[in-house]
């Protein structure tokens, strides 16, 4: 049984103030989830709904989680909880880690994908996705980017979420900081060197922005070199998670 206000409570996390306002968000679906509990995140509560509890109850079972964390609830109570119309009848409420830039270097890696300015929760997400994909665990959000906790952002990132390490900036003069730590600020770009002939052995920042209006002037004031995929047929742009897959695949490989 869950209380009233606790339902309140949890439901109001679908709205970006209070997400912000409580330093915490909600996903859901079992992968997801599971995913989270396995994190480095720490999990506030575990949301079912009856039905879910009847076909899964073994899998309930065996969440290492307290049991007063977990909430069973009726149907019309999960779906004041969830943003999907079709729910699978699971998800959770957790704490938002706020990594902070300046300590990057603890989480080092070889290539650092910042994404500035990317406003479609499903690009932003997919693209975080595609990062793990290529083993790539630090990703810079620009403060203009759609909120990286947004319901669809993380249906998006199908538990990737969980696997990266996301830095927030308002400030483009915090690139800066990474130069001085030796990384190369890169830019994809339509007017740039072919990626598929470019070599640097530096450490790297790759930053990706929104395709309907590109990297910012005052980006450009901090990147060291600009890249992009030659283009061969007539398409006027490339969608930014189709064109970070490539670019980097090329960067990894």
């Amino acid at each position: 049984m869950i209380r009233n206000n606790q339902l309140k409570y949890f439901s109001s996390l679908l709205i970006k103030k209070y997400r912000f306002k409580e330093n915490k968000f909600i996903v859901e679906g079992e992968r997801s989830v599971l995913e989270g509990l396995s994190s480095k995140f720490n999990c506030e509560a575990i949301l079912i709904s009856n039905d879910f509890f009847k076909r899964k109850k073994g899998l309930i079972d065996s969440l290492k989680i307290a049991p007063d964390k977990i909430h069973i609830l009726k149907s019309n109570e999960f779906n004041k909880i969830s943003d999907t119309k079709s729910p699978q009848g699971i998800a959770a409420v957790f704490k938002d880690r706020n990594l902070n830039l300046n300590n990057i270097s603890d989480n080092n890696g070889k290539i650092i994908v910042m994404l500035d300015n990317i406003s479609d929760p499903g690009n932003l997400g997919t693209t975080i996705r595609t990062c793990d994909w290529f083993g790539i665990k630090n990703i810079v959000l620009s403060g203009e980017s759609v909120d990286w906790t947004n319901p669809k952002v993380l249906r998006s990132t199908m538990g990737s979420i969980f696997r990266v390490n996301i830095f927030q900036i308002n400030n483009y003069e915090e690139l800066e900081n990474l130069k001085s730590n030796g990384y190369e600020i890169l830019c994809a770009d339509t007017d740039g060197d072919n990626i598929f002939s470019f070599k640097t052995d530096k450490n790297k920042v790759v930053i990706f922005s929104n395709e309907a209006h590109g990297p910012s002037e005052e980006i450009f004031r901090h990147v060291d070199k600009k890249i992009t995929i030659p283009k061969i047929g007539e398409a006027d742009s490339l969608n930014v998670a189709s064109a970070s897959a490539v670019i980097l695949a090329e960067l990894t490989k």
